[in-house]
């Protein structure tokens, strides 16, 4: 049979409603108080019973991970990063509940009662409507991963625009003039700006821009497959190519060696995420660093903050994003 609170009261010779209070950091408790009691909570290993202080206190503690779509164009190394950074902040004094935007034909059941606080993991404009909605109802909320126009709400996200730039110029200063990009899910916001770093690191450095070298994918592993055979297929081959994740990366990787080709011998290749992959494929992969747990773990820390009233500045967070050199680019100069 689990601790309660009462076996705590008798413990420590207070009453249950102390014990509650103090193990709530209620400021009507004197430290020693709460410190002795927590202290008998640990020795006892009490875990909170979350429903039953959800009654008292009015809370359900609940902390809601939204993703625009957890089935479409998110890869599985983004999701556990995410999943992981937020849960290592929330896991001792909340539940974490997961979901994907696209799952709810309407937001009806997405109210406070449910949850505490959301965390938004935006990959398209059309989460604009879920994050209005969840403004109305006044629901504490963080957005991550998307610019957002909306003020009233704090947006944390990571340079991708420029995470593809700096990895195209590095192509680019190893001598590759034929370069080519395996774009993500086109609905998706992370995809335009890495396409948009892309182009302007093309035109920066005065190399034309071949249409032939714009290939669509959905960053999954096979549409970075289907697209390299496109590429492969071209009366002339790129010498490079930069793919939108690692996972197409991976996919192009897979085809270049079916055609008996090498990486980076004959075709260079690079990925964005640095997602765990990376470092156990053959070659190793050269990619761009997106902080996504870090993106995380600051937002589950801010989000806290604004659940227990701390005031917190709204504001537009950028973290910058990282070249990480590996093996899978050659120089051709």
């Amino acid at each position: 049979m689990s601790v309660t609170i009462k076996d705590i009261a008798k413990i420590a010779g207070v009453s249950h409603t102390t014990v509650s209070r103090a193990l709530n950091n209620s400021p009507f408790i004197n430290e020693d108080t709460k410190k002795t009691i927590k202290e008998i909570a640990k020795q006892v290993n009490y875990v909170p019973n979350f429903n039953a202080k959800s009654l008292v206190l009015n809370k359900s503690y609940n902390i809601a991970l939204f993703f625009t779509s957890i089935s479409e164009g998110t890869s599985a190394g983004f999701f556990q990063d995410v999943v992981e950074g937020v849960n290592s902040i929330i896991r001792k004094n909340y539940n974490l509940v997961v979901r994907g935007i696209d799952d709810y034909e309407d937001f009806l059941s997405v109210d406070r009662k449910r949850f505490d606080g959301i965390i938004l993991i935006s990959q398209s404009d059309s989460d604009n409507a879920f994050i209005e909605d969840v403004l109305r109802k006044e629901i504490p909320m963080v957005v991550l991963n998307r610019e957002i126009q909306e003020n009233s709400v704090v947006n944390i996200v990571s340079a991708d625009s420029e995470g593809c730039f700096d990895a195209v110029n590095y192509l680019v200063a190893n001598g590759h003039k034929d370069i080519a990009i395996i774009e993500g899910m086109k609905s998706f916001m992370s995809s335009k700006n890495r396409k948009e770093g892309f182009l302007r690191s093309l035109i920066e450095n005065k190399i034309p821009i071949n249409e032939e070298y714009i290939i669509n994918g959905d960053y999954t592993i096979e549409s970075g497959y289907t697209g390299m055979k496109k590429l492969l297929s071209l009366e002339k081959v790129p010498t490079a190519v930069f793919c939108s994740n690692d996972d197409m990366a991976v996919g192009a990787m897979k085809a270049i060696f079916e055609e008996g080709l090498k990486v980076p011998d004959n075709i260079s290749i690079v990925g964005f995420d640095n997602s765990l992959v990376c470092r156990y494929v053959t070659p190793a992969l050269t990619t761009v660093r997106k902080p996504t747990k870090e993106i995380s773990i600051k937002g589950a820390e801010i989000l806290l903050n604004i659940i227990s009233k701390n005031q917190v500045k709204v504001e537009k967070i950028y973290i910058n994003t990282d070249l990480i050199i590996r093996s899978s680019v050659k120089n051709i100069i």
